[in-house]
């Protein structure tokens, strides 16, 4: 396995590429441009969002195997590796590449609003594939920040105008994820089906009694989703998070067990996952406006 490169700077990215650095906090990168290069694993703790045109091979991000041989678009945060192996040969970059450091975005209010881009947290799988006219709308961003950077009259506005750009590009993202969600009926309903039978065989086969009440990571890791990705797509399909998803089956199973009059409310408590029963009764009441006392009465 080859080694892993660490990439805690904009420099560093461009070093990488072979091309120069305009800013020490943020580059956009024409692979067509750049040198010839090795593939390796890189430890990222910059932003990158990423589009790929040529066949990258297998691509190794986080815990997923993705093939790029389609093409796609991808978004990094700081603190996730993604990279390919090294397979001993030279190979020519395609497509683009926007990175930026977070001290770009410090005192602007895209700082606040980068939690509200959750796709930088979706697996390689779950790739944002571009149409034609999409892929321009990107790249346009990506056109416009470059010409700020190239600039040789940059002036006080320069930097507000590179952040506009990389929030105009990352609000396009938000747009152009939603369509892919609403043109993969099929697919979402499978995924809807395969989490509503995960949560079913949770609580009837007794898991709960002791892995507590499942997290949205576990569903996600048992779907092969990220937790993101899982918690927007259905979001976008039914209107509720994932997190909710799971206490709507949680007070359903509560309900049925609580009209099961052999059973104390502490067996049931510990057999829907919760460690004592007071939590149990306050969540319930919470839930119902109703302990589940008087809700059984």
């Amino acid at each position: 396995m080859s080694e892993i490169m660490r990439l805690d700077t904009v420099r560093q990215y461009n070093d990488y590429f072979g091309i120069e650095t305009l800013h020490p906090l943020v580059s956009v990168i024409e692979g067509r441009k750049a040198k010839p290069l090795h593939f390796c694993r890189k430890l990222y703790n910059i932003y990158a969002v990423l589009i790929k045109d040529s066949d990258c091979g297998s691509l190794k991000y986080g815990r997923s195997i993705y093939d790029y041989r389609q093409g796609a678009m991808l978004f990094i945060a700081p603190g996730q590796m993604m990279g390919s192996e090294d397979d001993g040969q030279p190979h020519q970059p395609e497509g683009w590449a926007l990175a930026f450091h977070p001290e770009l975005l410090k005192g602007t209010p895209l700082a606040k609003a980068m939690k509200d881009y959750s796709y930088f947290s979706y697996n390689a799988n779950e790739a944002l594939h571009l149409s034609a006219a999409e892929r321009q709308t990107i790249t346009g961003c990506m056109e416009k920040i470059r010409e700020e950077l190239q600039g040789t009259a940059s002036d006080k506005h320069s930097l507000p105008l590179i952040v506009d750009n990389i929030k105009l590009l990352l609000d396009y993202g938000l747009r152009f994820y939603d369509r892919q969600f609403a043109t993969r009926e099929k697919m979402n309903s499978d995924i809807l089906a395969r989490f509503e039978s995960l949560l079913d065989d949770y609580f009837s086969n007794g898991k709960a009694a002791t892995g507590g009440i499942p997290t949205v990571q576990y569903c996600a890791d048992r779907l092969c989703l990220s937790a993101n990705y899982m918690s927007d797509l259905l979001r976008k399909e039914t209107g509720m998070s994932a997190l909710k998803h799971i206490q709507q089956k949680v007070l359903n199973a509560a309900r049925q067990q609580i009209f099961d009059t052999s059973k104390s409310i502490s067996e049931i408590s510990y057999e829907l996952g919760f460690p004592y029963p007071q939590h149990f009764c306050r969540w319930f009441k919470k839930q119902t406006g109703l302990t589940p006392n008087e809700y059984q009465a």
